[in-house]
């Protein structure tokens, strides 16, 4: 037993009209919290992070789904190239950073060292350590610059992982994400556990905390952290402009090519 076993027990499941209709009244906020980021030149770093199959990528995609992609972007970094593996480790990451007016969701982040590079020897024991001393320092730079920055870990037990795994494997749009690294964090399950629980030993620091967030119902999980990441922010309502649509100009000169000059596609549906 490990603290992603240790949650409340199991309330009632939130129906999907329940969850679907809380879920529209979240949308608007965060559509009223992109214009409030983007009027104050907020620059906005949300970072999702725990174990595999916790929800994270649904969570980042409901935030994501109402806004503004030149606003919100989503930075999920693949495997490091030779030479960003030669780099300053936060190097990769810098780059990704916001600039005023924007907000930035790390599906995963700079903690991969801390978690799946310490587990599966991807890092020696020194660059480990010195990640552990270099990373509150990294975030509070960040604060110091003026970065908002929220980190949540998302907390599954092993047999609701279990389980989302199960439903990848026989599911055909969910296939793609299972694979071998998925086998191996489900055999060192342990070795996970004790990774996180360092990692927050030197990470949860006054000034950056991690949020944790009991993610074994995936509704309840998208809708409280959403809720929660609203609260972290001060935000003022706004009031959209009136605006007119403009008649549609006749121009009897310009005679339009027949509709068959253009190829359509199939009408299937």
């Amino acid at each position: 037993m490990d603290e992603d076993n240790k949650i409340p027990p199991k309330q009632r499941k939130l129906t999907k009209v329940k969850y679907e209709k809380e879920l529209k009244k979240l949308e608007v906020e965060l559509v009223r919290l992109q214009e409030w980021i983007k009027k104050q030149g907020l620059k906005v770093v949300v970072i999702f992070e725990g174990r595999d199959a916790a929800g994270k990528g649904g969570v980042i995609k409901r935030i994501a789904n109402p806004l503004n992609p030149r606003v919100c972007r989503i930075v999920a970094l693949g495997v490091p190239t030779e030479r960003e593996k030669s780099q300053w480790y936060f190097q990769r990451y810098a780059p990704h950073l916001p600039a005023a007016g924007e907000m930035v969701l790390f599906d995963r982040s700079w903690y991969n060292r801390a978690g799946v590079e310490k587990v599966m020897g991807f890092c020696d024991e020194e660059e480990y350590q010195e990640f552990l001393r270099s990373c509150p320092e990294f975030e509070r730079m960040l604060v110091r610059s003026g970065v908002i920055l929220i980190k949540y870990w998302f907390s599954v037990g092993n047999k609701e992982q279990e389980r989302r795994f199960k439903e990848r494997l026989k599911n055909p749009t969910k296939r793609w994400k299972f694979s071998q690294m998925d086998l191996t964090s489900r055999a060192r399950w342990m070795d996970y556990s004790k990774a996180k629980d360092d990692m927050f030993a030197h990470t949860d620091t006054k000034q950056v905390p991690w949020f944790s967030v009991n993610a074994d119902d995936k509704r309840k999980a998208r809708l409280n952290c959403i809720s929660h990441l609203l609260s972290m922010i001060s935000y003022k309502s706004f009031e959209y402009d009136d605006i007119e649509l403009p008649k549609l100009p006749r121009n009897k000169a310009y005679v339009r090519p027949p509709m068959e000059y253009q190829t359509f596609i199939p009408e299937i549906y």
